[in-house]
């Protein structure tokens, strides 16, 4: 598919009316199924994001033998991309397939339920929502909002981003308009960047025309069909902003309450098989597209030095202290994220860590 194909069907600009909660005291029922209508901040048939959505939405009619039809609403073609909380929190949807921190004006700490500087990693992520207590805080968060939310798509340590210029102090991203959503944006605005918030198929036509310097999406696999390239020529490697991106599918608490166990079974079994596999999808190209990107492009692939990560470090310590003062729901949600990562990050260290670092060495791996 040409990427202004789909990126033409990420625009903002649809909303549609909104219907009173309480229209979903019993789900949808038509023909002996029940109707779960899913709006995404994808455009269709997105390469990675999008297209791992959609097969989620299509698995989930599948495995209940066509008994939850599930309608899948692109970015753009029932509401808008950044619409879509309060579409299904209104009742008028009733589910979205979304990153969670784009809801941080909502409240601060939906950061935690996607990714947050110098957080955990996918696995440890993981480890925490299902057996460290995250998935309950998730689920006190997002019932202040009448939703309900599970994880469904992972995305792994993502890139530092693409920028028009090296970076190589604190002091190189002064003025620099950055594409950067979540605490990741907050930390680069503490060093004088302008971070930008825009939906995935606004990106490239912004980073072309030069109303942005640079910008952060997933990763070589994903990045590649964005053919970002085609304005910036620095690729930097793993950022601090995303080091473990998870994707949630949020419902609406009502519509949720009124499923059955089995059906709500069904749904998580879902959400858990596409969490998994579009962790591993991402896994299984990013060197194949990092090797395109390097190859055909001329893509000029970097690492933040020292000096960069050590001004990242202390800009994040900022954003951290202001999120716990937000309220006492954000403070209890990074003390027991920040508790838990400490206890799986001194496990990874000894095991996981020390084995791959001394694995690519005797085998000479880069």
């Amino acid at each position: 598919m040409k990427r202004r194909d789909f990126l033409s069907k990420a625009g903002l600009g649809v909303t549609a009316g909104v219907i009173g909660a309480s229209t979903l005291s019993t789900p949808a029922i038509s023909g002996g199924h029940k109707t779960i209508n899913v709006v995404s901040t994808w455009p269709r048939d997105f390469p990675g994001l999008g297209l791992s959505a959609q097969r989620l939405s299509a698995r989930i009619t599948e495995l209940s033998e066509g008994k939850l039809k599930v309608n899948y609403f692109a970015a753009g073609e029932k509401v808008g991309a950044f619409d879509v909380f309060d579409e299904v929190a209104s009742g008028n949807s009733q589910a979205y397939i979304a990153a969670e921190y784009y809801w941080k004006g909502k409240h601060a700490a939906f950061n935690y339920f996607t990714s947050v500087p110098f957080g955990m990693t996918t696995v440890e992520w993981n480890a925490w929502i299902k057996f460290g207590g995250g998935q309950k805080l998730w689920d006190d968060l997002s019932g202040e909002f009448g939703l309900k939310a599970l994880p469904c798509g992972g995305t792994g340590t993502q890139a530092g981003g693409w920028f028009n210029k090296e970076i190589n102090s604190g002091e190189d991203l002064k003025g620099l308009k950055m594409r950067i959503p979540g605490l990741g944006g907050t930390v680069m605005s503490k060093l004088g960047a302008s971070p930008v918030s825009l939906p995935g198929g606004q990106i490239y036509e912004n980073l072309v025309s030069g109303s942005i310097d640079a910008t952060e999406w997933v990763g070589p696999y994903n990045d590649y069909f964005m053919k970002f390239y085609e304005a910036a020529k620095f690729y930097y490697t793993g950022g601090m902003h995303e080091p473990g991106s998870c994707l949630g599918m949020g419902f609406n608490a009502s519509f949720w309450g009124k499923l059955s166990k089995s059906e709500q079974a069904l749904i998580t079994a879902a959400c858990m098989e596409e969490h998994a596999a579009q962790y591993e999808e991402t896994c299984a190209k990013n060197g194949e597209y990092l090797e395109k990107l390097v190859k055909d492009h001329g893509t000029k692939v970097k690492s933040f030095n020292d000096d960069v990560w050590d001004a990242f470090g202390e800009a994040a310590a900022e954003v951290f202290e202001e999120t716990r003062a937000h309220s006492a729901m954000a403070k209890k949600v990074d003390d027991a994220y920040q508790g838990f990562m400490k206890e799986v990050g001194t496990m990874m260290a000894n095991f996981e860590i020390s084995y791959v670092n001394q694995r690519n060495r005797v085998l000479d791996i880069s």
